[in-house]
């Protein structure tokens, strides 16, 4: 292993430990897999999830300023940072502005590109799971809650709902907790199709607060209760897009990139 170099890899973070477990520590362990020669570190951005895991469960992860004084400490002069962010928005501008804060003039750092930045990283993303849900009929649709975000990046989600038609998939939706398409949206296009059921999936890394509560949630605003109340049978499936094999292999892929 070259002590010199090393892979610093950065996630917004989750207080769901099942999730974590599925998603980000496993992008961490085929990271280390896949690049030996290369030290691995982590950090999270969110403060509040980090707090809580420390105080909850005794499990301490770095935040970012943490990371890059062990880097700095440990000598480190080729820094790779690959993000888990899903578009390039707010968290990860603020997430590039915190290394090379924290950086020196002659340590060399490259960012690898968050999930969703080319057309081919979005095909990749949506093919993995139009196949996995290829198996719905015809009377059935499915939508996926993407986070959202007042960035203009998040052009990127009505991009990719219309992606989803583009490729035959006709019932597939894609919308935003925070931003649009908003659920309003997702239910008056629902309405236009024959589905008499609803698959409510999460377009996120893990399944964390947002699935748990704002989509699959009992509460009267949630996702699944507000299409119940649109007259349709809704099924939850509390699954990151971190926990497919075919998303980890895309960040790997980015990092590669970043090499280069």
């Amino acid at each position: 292993m070259n002590q010199k170099q090393a892979i610093l890899l950065v996630s917004f973070g989750t207080s769901y430990l099942d999730s974590k477990e599925k998603t980000i520590d496993r992008i961490f362990e085929k990271t280390r897999e896949a690049f030996p020669d290369y030290r691995v570190y982590q950090a999270w951005s969110s403060k509040i999830i980090i707090k809580i895991l420390r105080e909850r469960n005794h499990i301490v992860i770095p935040t970012i300023e943490e990371a890059m004084a062990e880097i700095l400490s440990d000598g480190i002069k080729q820094l790779i940072v690959q993000p888990t962010h899903f578009i390039n928005g707010i968290e990860n501008e603020v997430m590039e502005e915190l290394v090379l804060q924290h950086g020196t003039e002659d340590m060399d750092i490259s960012f690898g590109n968050p999930l969703l930045t080319s057309t081919k990283d979005q095909k990749a993303v949506l093919q993995a799971v139009i196949r996995e849900f290829s198996h719905l009929p015809q009377d059935e649709a499915l939508v996926y809650m993407g986070h959202g975000t007042t960035h203009h990046a998040n052009a990127v989600y009505a991009a990719l709902d219309y992606m989803l038609k583009d490729m035959g998939c006709p019932n597939f939706f894609m919308g935003t907790v925070e931003a649009y398409p908003d659920l309003d949206a997702l239910i008056r296009q629902v309405s236009r199709t024959n589905a008499r059921k609803v698959h409510l999936a999460p377009f996120m890394l893990v399944a964390g607060d947002h699935a748990n509560h704002d989509m699959a949630g009992k509460q009267e605003d949630s996702w699944k209760s507000q299409f119940e109340a649109a007259g349709y049978e809704v099924e939850c499936h509390l699954k990151g897009l971190g926990e497919s094999e075919e998303i980890q292999d895309i960040y790997l892929e980015h990092l590669r990139n970043a090499m280069e």
